[in-house]
């Protein structure tokens, strides 16, 4: 399965914690590459660079500037996987695009019972979310990886 990078948060010591379009969270130990790869040792000398990192367009990876970056597969494969209380949760939009779906089908499984709100999926404002749980038995396995 293709991983994409929903969001990044920079953490002490420089570590990330990266959350991913499927509902799943990992933290990321940026260290080790200080002895591996030279462009992130600007970190030792520039802390503050290290709290400038961005999700890359697309979801694809990481950013802090032109020569510093991670791809979703570094990211994912290295992380350490935590708990968090989002895990299991995506958007309609990701679902959708993991399973190719239009959004339009999910709702019309929240109205004809197939998906219940506030077990299988709820709406914070304007945005839904489902568990990934929901979507595998209603949908199976993401066609889109």
């Amino acid at each position: 399965m293709f991983h994409k990078v929903k969001s990044v948060s920079p953490l002490p010591d420089y570590r990330l914690s990266v959350q991913f379009s499927e509902g799943v969270t990992k933290i990321y130990d940026v260290k080790p590459l200080f002895k591996r790869l030279t462009p992130f040792r600007a970190f030792l000398n520039e802390p503050e660079l290290f709290y400038e990192v961005f999700v890359d367009t697309g979801g694809y990876g990481i950013v802090w500037n032109d020569t510093i970056d991670l791809s979703c597969a570094e990211l994912y494969e290295n992380g350490v996987q935590v708990d968090s209380p989002f895990d299991n949760l995506m958007s309609f939009g990701d679902a959708t695009q993991l399973w190719g779906l239009n959004e339009s089908t999910l709702r019309k499984a929240i109205a004809y019972g197939k998906l219940v709100n506030g077990v299988d999926v709820c709406k914070f404002g304007k945005q839904w979310v489902i568990t990934m749980d929901a979507m595998k038995r209603e949908y199976g396995e993401p066609k889109n990886t």
